[in-house]
């Protein structure tokens, strides 16, 4: 039976090692219907691993490795494998270019340079090369080349591959957007902005030596951005069908997978849980958290479903929005959690400024798998929900991150505002709290007493809830570790419209009056306490001081 592996990026170590491979060989016939093509996705679908696939299959370098497409889907398409191993490729990630600064990031640029090089290493100092060829060749594999260099680096070596092979280069870019997103969130966005637009320009736009030229990236960044006058370029993101099943799985090839393991049972919990996206008119399955499950199904006697993707990189995303965010996003990312739709104009191409306007947000979490359409409404306005349990887990785990983090200070400024008698000043942090934190999807009683149970867990006090004990208990008692501090009572109420909140205070102020709850715990030895009748509606809240 095939191991299955999700920490391999590398084609040829897929199909040496014979691991379970979902074949996307079809992926190579879209490289040629442009001249440069950038595939967007979101993160951990599947893009480093299809670029490995057309490093091995195009390389000229890699002929010994022709045999890795003797099985594969490929080897039907007769044209285009008169292809295989014909060009000089030069294959570059950027997925590691994320320095703080700018100078940090051109050394790394020059060391991702330096490594493709070191496939062409035998050919640096050929006669074919003139000597200001062979230097700067020498320089880009030595990363000493200037900023300026560096600008032209694919382009120069393209010229020189050329030069040398007889044959026009193709050139791979995986993870085209994460230098720019770097640059945003540490200060030189327009440097960097300025120097990846000179590469793109140069070595996809003003290069006769170019084949073909293929990126991928998780966004569509605004041509005027970077790509400034490349009409040769053709971006297929989550919206089009051409290459909608090359990343991630389809329900058909799930299902094939299961069978092969023999987990058929666990088709729903696999759906629920990793289903979801659309990527044209395809539903897809996440395929790092799939192969995760069922590598956990196999392996591990806890059955299970997870968040997987949570534990990856840039999940931080959701809770940010939700920190820093505006109410209307906070209420829109509730109704998300609540399984209903939100309707939004998503923008196709964004730069990573426009992330600072509210409404690009939705098209970026779009974009990056956090969201999925539900039904396109009209051109660029569309029904968006959270894809699947997993997404949705990342998002109730953000809220309750931001609620631990907003509460913090203001639980212990509410209690002191009870324990010194001043309803109206804790009325108002309760009533901040409320707009601020929690849902009111699921206004029930139970839910607010068990808000109250966790907000009130403070320093040198004990929370007790008597709920369980039946009719006559007070609902919350908070203790202090000294009996002979201020103890308090709180009777809670849910009410169903908002004019009723101080009468349903004032009952149930009443309620701890009449029940004899102060008698109780005077009983038990405490002598100093203090009661509050509590009413909530929705995110308010209304309290009476008995």
């Amino acid at each position: 039976m095939k191991t299955i592996t999700t920490g391999t990026e590398n084609f040829k170590e897929f199909i040496d090692k014979n691991y379970y491979y979902v074949d996307k060989s079809n992926f190579i016939e879209n490289i040629f219907l442009d001249k440069v093509s950038l595939f967007t996705r979101p993160r951990r679908f599947g893009k480093t691993l299809n670029m490995s696939m057309l490093y091995y299959f195009f390389s000229n370098k890699e002929k010994n490795n022709a045999y890795l497409f003797n099985n594969l889907n490929i080897k039907n398409n007769k044209e285009i494998m008169k292809h295989r191993n014909q060009y000089p490729v030069i294959f570059i990630t950027l997925k590691d270019m994320k320095s703080n600064s700018f100078d940090s990031q051109l050394y790394m640029f020059g060391s991702v340079i330096a490594m493709a090089l070191d496939k062409f290493e035998d050919i640096l100092n050929s006669e074919k090369f003139n000597e200001r060829e062979k230097e700067l060749l020498k320089k880009y594999h030595n990363n000493k080349a200037t900023e300026n260099e560096l600008r032209n680096a694919l382009l120069n070596i393209s010229i020189c591959l050329e030069k040398y092979y007889g044959q026009k280069v193709i050139i791979l870019i995986d993870e085209y957007d994460v230098p720019l997103q770097s640059a945003y969130s540490h200060g030189h966005y327009d440097e960097m902005t300025n120097f990846i637009s000179q590469v793109f320009s140069s070595s996809l736009k003003t290069n006769d030596s170019l084949e073909r030229g293929i990126l991928t990236g998780c966004l569509r960044i605004a041509k005027e951005s970077i790509f400034t006058g490349l009409n040769n370029f053709s971006v297929y993101s989550i919206f089009d069908e051409i290459a909608c099943q090359d990343y991630g799985f389809t329900q058909q090839e799930v299902d094939e997978l299961l069978s092969y393991y023999c987990l058929n049972q666990y088709r729903e919990e696999i759906k629920e849980w990793y289903d979801g996206y659309l990527f044209g008119n395809t539903e897809i399955y996440n395929p790092w958290s799939t192969l995760q499950y069922i590598k956990k199904l196999l392996h591990s006697t806890s059955k299970m479903a997870e968040s997987f993707w949570a534990n990856t990189s840039g999940n931080d995303i959701v809770y940010n929005y939700i920190k820093q965010g505006n109410q209307s996003m906070k209420d829109d990312f509730e109704r998300l959690v609540q399984n209903k739709t939100i309707t939004k104009t998503i923008k196709p191409e964004l730069t990573y400024r426009e992330m600072e306007d509210i409404e690009n947000i939705y098209s970026f979490l779009l974009f990056t798998g956090y969201l999925k359409v539900k039904k396109q409404l009209s051109i660029n306005e569309y029904d968006l929900i959270i894809p699947n349990n997993e997404v949705r887990l990342i998002y109730e785990q953000s809220f309750q991150q931001y609620f631990k983090e907003y509460t913090r200070d203001r639980k212990n400024m509410f209690v002191e505002k009870l324990l010194s008698k001043e309803e109206k000043e804790a009325q108002k942090i309760m009533n901040n709290v409320l707009k601020n934190t929690i849902s009111y999807y699921d206004n029930y009683e139970s839910f607010y007493h068990g808000f109250m149970i966790g907000f009130l867990k403070v320093d040198n006090y004990d929370v007790k809830s008597n709920r369980e004990s039946g009719e006559g208990r007070f609902d919350i008692l908070i203790i202090p570790d000294e009996i002979d501090e201020t103890a308090i009572i709180i009777e809670c109420k849910h009410v169903k419209n908002k004019g009723c909140l101080k009468k349903e205070s004032q009952k149930a102020a009443k309620q701890i009056t009449e029940k004899g709850y102060v008698e109780e715990l005077q009983n038990d030895g405490y002598e100093n306490m203090i009661a509050y009748g509590i009413s909530f509606y929705q995110k308010q809240c209304y309290i009476t001081k008995v």
